[in-house]
């Protein structure tokens, strides 16, 4: 089982790598790592296992963030439309973005930043990805408000990006040009 012992902190190198694909069909190592992740997600949202084993909340893990540079994320949220997203994806892509931006009000975060970063982290609106699911399916994916930034976040982490390197240092809090909150979505 995933613990938060396992969480790469910022600092850590392999979070600033850009991650490997992953051969398909993944092996049976990768499968079940993807799983542990998904897992993971799941247990940091329920309020028993995450006090039991100290799980701070996430929406969404990459495997950077356990110190494996290999494109592969998992995500469980549901959105401010009541869609609920539970997957694990081996080399997710983004294949098309809008022009239009979206973000979160209240700022992003991070299981692996251990601090408050305040600032507005400016993403695509929408987004088309396409990845390999847990069952060795192609998927296709067009994501909006929400949804579109959990998964840039986690696309972001196979890419060595962290979240804080989109914020405006000039001007942290104000909003990109042509966007719209995505609870506004």
């Amino acid at each position: 089982m995933i613990t938060m012992d396992q969480i790469v902190r910022e600092g850590d190198p392999v979070l600033r790598e850009k991650a490997k694909e992953v051969e398909l069909p993944a092996s049976t190592k990768d499968q079940e790592t993807l799983e542990e992740m998904l897992q993971f997600i799941k247990n940091s949202q329920n309020e028993e296992i995450a006090k039991k084993y100290d799980l701070r909340p996430g929406v969404g893990l990459a495997a950077p963030q356990i110190g494996l540079s290999k494109r592969m994320l998992a995500v469980h949220f549901t959105d401010f439309n009541d869609r609920e997203y539970s997957m694990g994806l081996f080399n997710p892509k983004i294949i098309s973005h809008s022009v239009e931006k979206t973000y979160l009000k209240g700022g992003e975060g991070c299981l692996s930043v251990d601090r408050d970063v305040p600032g507005i982290v400016p993403r695509y609106a929408r987004i088309t990805i396409k990845g390999t699911n847990l069952n060795d399916e192609e998927v296709k994916l067009r994501l909006k408000g929400y949804a579109a930034i959990v998964f840039q976040h986690e696309i972001d982490h196979l890419d060595g990006i962290m979240f804080y390197d989109h914020i405006n240092q000039n001007d942290p809090l104000h909003p990109p040009e042509n966007s719209t909150p995505a609870d506004e979505m």
